[in-house]
């Protein structure tokens, strides 16, 4: 069915959408299109951002897609600044560009340290900010940001990853208590293991699924009570109902999306 402009929860207002080039940021673009929004597209993958794109605009969805790195805050600001000037005012803004980096703490480049910190932690500053300078005036707005449950969950091996969506998220919920009195909300939806390429890259073989589902008592980590590992699908849901108006009283709040496996820490 064509997200027609104007029907839908979403209808006549434009949403950003980061990380849109594929896994969950895609899965966001496609619920939001369904919805009626307006689309515009950050990636710094050109080619995937061209390839979601072209099958949002095949079911009527406006779509303005723009290539940047997160990790150069000048380059993201001019990127907003370009998108409300060609599209009009930015009015939810889905945050879910990352990148993960693996190693044990010790042994760990440092130039993966960096690299986590530049796109999930820096970059996360980056667009926000720029975002939020925007809808503030405006007195509305509402922001999402990507977490992980590993920011409150100490994994073995992802100290770079979960120190990054840590500061991402306390981050986001100091964000969230100056803008609320401007009518703007932010929250940070926090998955666990998600069937994207991230996550296959990290859990290559069935394996190393079944282990995540199962938990490691070698590795202090806990399995999965529900049993499966999510689909972008399920992360983009949650990610859209905190965008929504049905969400119009609900900021600072980290809701995660992992089939229990932090038993709620």
């Amino acid at each position: 069915m064509s997200a027609a402009i104007g029907a839908g929860e979403f209808g006549e207002r434009i949403a950003l959408v980061t990380g849109a080039a594929q896994g969950i940021g895609a899965a966001v673009a496609m619920q939001l299109a369904r919805a009626g929004a307006a689309l515009a597209l950050i990636d710094r993958d050109a080619d995937g951002l061209a390839a979601v794109a072209e099958a949002l605009r095949a079911k009527g969805t406006r779509v303005l897609t723009t290539a940047v790195d997160l990790a150069d805050a000048a380059a993201v600001e001019a990127a907003v600044g370009g998108i409300e000037d060609r599209f009009g005012p930015i009015d939810h803004l889905a945050h879910v560009a990352g990148i993960l980096r693996v190693g044990e703490a010790i042994d760990l480049d440092l130039e993966d340290w960096d690299a986590c910190m530049a796109v999930n932690a820096r970059g996360a500053f980056a667009v926000t900010r720029a975002v939020a300078r925007r809808m503030k005036p405006r007195g509305r707005g509402s922001i999402v940001a990507v977490g992980s449950n590993a920011a409150a969950a100490p994994r073995i091996g992802m100290s770079a990853y979960a120190a990054s969506k840590a500061a991402l998220t306390q981050y986001l919920r100091c964000l969230a208590l100056e803008l609320a009195p401007h009518g703007i909300r932010c929250n940070i939806v926090s998955p666990g293991s998600t069937d994207t390429a991230m996550q296959r890259a990290f859990a290559a073989d069935e394996t190393a699924r079944e282990q995540i589902l199962r938990g490691s008592r070698e590795r202090f980590r806990l399995g999965v009570p529900l049993g499966r590992i999510a689909d972008p699908d399920d992360i983009a849901e949650a990610i859209c109902f905190l965008l929504s108006d049905r969400a119009r009283h609900i900021t600072l709040h980290d809701l995660r999306v992992d089939g229990g496996a932090t038993l709620d820490a």
